[in-house]
């Protein structure tokens, strides 16, 4: 398994910050450590994410695995990669994003619903797919697609939180990925930063019991 991709399994938790203010970037990105979950995905549609990506990846080192997600085509892949992103997550598939992260070596995901669009983006070169929006299907179907399709890492992203993560996990995801439900920005905004600790906190314990169960 690539080394990217086994960091991302190994913390099974992966952040998505979007619109993430730049002063708050470094705290809550410190807070999401402290809890346990240490890869981090900023989404290409937040403000200078160019610059934010150089900013974690020069903070913390290999401490965290920083990524960027909502890549919608080959040029933000490639810029946002040459920045820093160790991983570029879509929220569909887009076969040209996958080409270029190929071709400099970066794991990359297309967001998938179907089996269909998850077998076309892994022949694509695909490295895992993330099942999105996952609320609108849950547990159930991402289950459903890992039958036929086992060999293809999963990642439900989409109203993921600590009270569903596990069911995630026992379907057979290899991580989820949670936003509003795992990063509380306004906390944030007040310097609470330990709410988020505890939030990452709770989510690693949900998805480490789910696997040895």
């Amino acid at each position: 398994m690539n080394e990217t991709l086994s960091r991302l399994a190994d913390t099974g938790v992966v952040a998505v910050l979007r619109g993430v203010a730049a002063d708050q970037l470094i705290e809550i990105t410190e807070a999401l450590r402290e809890g346990g979950v240490t890869a981090v995905e900023i989404t290409a549609d937040t403000p200078d994410v160019a610059d934010l990506l150089g900013e974690v990846a020069g903070s913390f080192g290999d401490e965290v695995v920083v990524g960027t997600g909502t890549v919608l085509d080959s040029e933000t892949a490639r810029t946002t990669l040459m920045a820093g992103a160790e991983f570029v997550v879509s929220p569909s598939l887009h076969e040209d994003v996958i080409e270029t992260c190929n071709r400099y070596g970066v794991v990359t995901a297309p967001g998938v619903m179907t089996p269909t669009e998850a077998i076309r983006g892994y022949e694509a070169g695909a490295d895992f797919v993330k099942v999105f929006p996952a609320k609108t299907v849950g547990p159930g179907h991402l289950g459903a697609m890992k039958g036929p399709l086992g060999q293809i890492p999963m990642m439900p992203t989409g109203g993921v939180g600590p009270d569903n993560a596990a069911d995630y996990i026992d379907a057979g995801a290899f991580a989820v990925g949670a936003g509003g439900a795992l990063v509380d920005y306004e906390a944030a905004a007040r310097g609470e930063y330990e709410a988020i600790t505890e939030t990452a906190r709770e989510f690693t314990r949900v998805v480490e019991e789910a696997r040895d169960d």
